[in-house]
């Protein structure tokens, strides 16, 4: 692979749109959506694009890496745009696959946004939807198609799409279509292109399983890297708090308060984890919403628009949200649980200081997260400091707000209580119906020390270590041999039937 072409150096490469000479309908497009200067990327990347050249591009996340292939990518394909309502007229001829569906349906509208003074047509495809709309759109003919790799492959099987017209495909987040399991199918969606065409890598890190990925598909591309790969936004203000279980709760509702903080993305690990985050959050006053991969594709995207929009202040989310969406003025990201790997810390922090704008990244470390901090430490070349949080005497202690029903058991300050089992106490919570709803009794309960110390008075009996009964080695009624003991009937040579229980006697 090549380095950037010499007449390309920074000081000569155009840093305002304007120097770029775009066609008429898509500078007055740039101009509608309030573009001036350009990022680094995009002053790098779109000027070798528009030479037709293969780009691997590396930048921090959230640095403007759609505009930079996109804009050169319609500049190419103007020569193409007919008003013709023949699908013939209208072949695919740009290929653009994202692993995830929010960032495909993101990037399709900021096209249809570049494109919107043009005749050029554009669509996009991906699971959780019916196929039946995309196909009655792919039908009609797009020059631009937007797809996640799975569903392409849907559509490509139905004969849904041809793509043997395709001159131009854009790999954007290769590096998690390649962690989520993604490089076959991307290899047999690369096998129905045509050989010569122009192909656009974009990640915002680079690992050596990207390096190989490029070898094999990009023809002699340009190297673009306009920050060091696998490093956090400058303008990203970074914490970790030394925190453990139930304080991380109470350590989100005081940073959210001292801090001003009027939204923020909310990452966890797991699904079951994020729903039941959110629910217990939304319990406590804070207006909040779910995304992670169990949700269907419309209960996705509704709750992107909430959050979008500001009716909603927290996203609790998986790392399904943890890649290029782009929500602006986004002021904080928590970490409630640290990221299994190392580089989707990068990746989540990402989410706020977006374009330049300051932002703040807050990560909760428990004890067992030791090595999991470890690898960001080496991942950014930073030493971590863990930092003590202090809770405010005054502030209301979230653990002592009620108690968490996951469906079988609930939790309280003292430890696990089985509600199938438990009888109503006052101020306890108790089964009111089959579908797991519970009910709160009148009387509050006591979290006192004096409840605590006559609730420790207890038998002495209770506190004796197990000790196992003694049981007379007796053998059962049925196995007891008539008679006088010691005495054979049979030979000792013939070895006698084993006998059995038996449920009911014979007559």
């Amino acid at each position: 692979m090549t380095d950037l072409i010499p007449e390309l150096t920074p000081e000569t490469l155009p840093m305002a749109f304007a120097q770029l000479q775009l066609a008429a309908p898509l500078a007055r497009a740039v101009a509608d959506l309030g573009y001036e200067s350009m990022t680094p990327i995009q002053a790098q990347a779109i000027p070798v694009v528009l030479q037709g050249r293969d780009v691997m591009g590396a930048a921090q996340t959230g640095t403007g890496k759609t505009a930079a292939f996109a804009l050169p990518l319609l500049q190419r394909m103007l020569k193409h745009e007919n008003s013709s309502t023949s699908p013939a007229r209208h072949p695919v001829r740009a290929l653009v696959l994202l692993p995830t569906r929010e960032l495909a349906d993101q990037v399709a509208q900021a096209i249809k946004d570049y494109a919107v003074h043009t005749q050029l047509r554009s669509a996009v495809v991906f699971g959780g939807m019916d196929m039946k709309p995309q196909t009655l759109e792919l039908k009609k003919g797009v020059e631009i198609l937007v797809a996640t790799p799975g569903r392409l492959l849907d559509h490509i099987e139905a004969k849904n799409t041809v793509l043997n017209q395709v001159e131009y495909v854009v790999l954007d987040e290769a590096d998690r279509m390649l962690d989520i399991g993604f490089l076959p199918d991307l290899q047999r969606i690369l096998s129905y292109l045509p050989k010569q065409r122009i192909t656009l890598l974009f990640s915002a890190t680079f690992s050596p399983e990207i390096k190989r990925l490029a070898s094999s598909y990009l023809q002699d591309p340009v190297t673009i890297e306009v920050a060091r790969s696998n490093a956090a936004a400058s303008t990203v203000e970074q914490h970790f708090y030394s925190v453990e279980g139930d304080d991380k709760r109470h350590a989100l509702h005081q940073i959210l308060k001292q801090r001003e903080l009027k939204q923020a993305f909310v990452f966890v690990n797991s699904k079951l984890g994020c729903a039941r985050l959110a629910r217990s959050l939304e319990r406590e006053g804070l207006n909040t919403t779910a995304l992670h991969g169990d949700k269907s594709q419309d209960e996705r995207l509704k709750a992107l628009d909430s959050f979008k929009s500001g009716e909603v202040d927290l996203l609790v989310c998986t790392d399904v949200a943890a890649r290029g969406l782009d929500i602006k003025d986004v002021p904080a990201v928590f970490n409630f649980d640290i990221p299994f790997n190392a580089e989707d810390y990068v990746h989540r922090i990402g989410r706020t200081g977006r374009a330049g704008s300051a932002g703040l990244a807050v990560s909760f470390v428990a004890k067992s997260d030791a090595r999991l901090v470890a690898d960001i430490e080496k991942l950014l070349h930073n030493k971590i400091e863990l930092e003590a949080i202090e809770f405010e005497e005054n502030a209301p202690d979230i653990r002592k707000q009620g108690r968490i029903n996951d469906g079988h058991r609930m939790y309280t300050e003292g430890g696990p209580t089985d509600t199938r089992h438990a009888g109503h106490r006052p101020g306890s919570l108790r089964d009111v119906s089959h579908e797991g709803q519970f009910a709160r009794t009148d009387r509050p309960v006591r979290r006192d020390s004096a409840h605590h110390a006559a609730s420790a008075a207890r038998d002495p009996f209770f506190e004796r270590p197990y000790e196992a009964p003694v049981v007379a080695q007796s053998l059962p009624s049925w196995e007891a041999v008539p008679g006088v003991h010691g005495v054979r009937s049979i030979s000792a040579n013939i070895k006698p039937k084993r006998r059995v229980a038996a449920l009911f006697k014979s007559q």
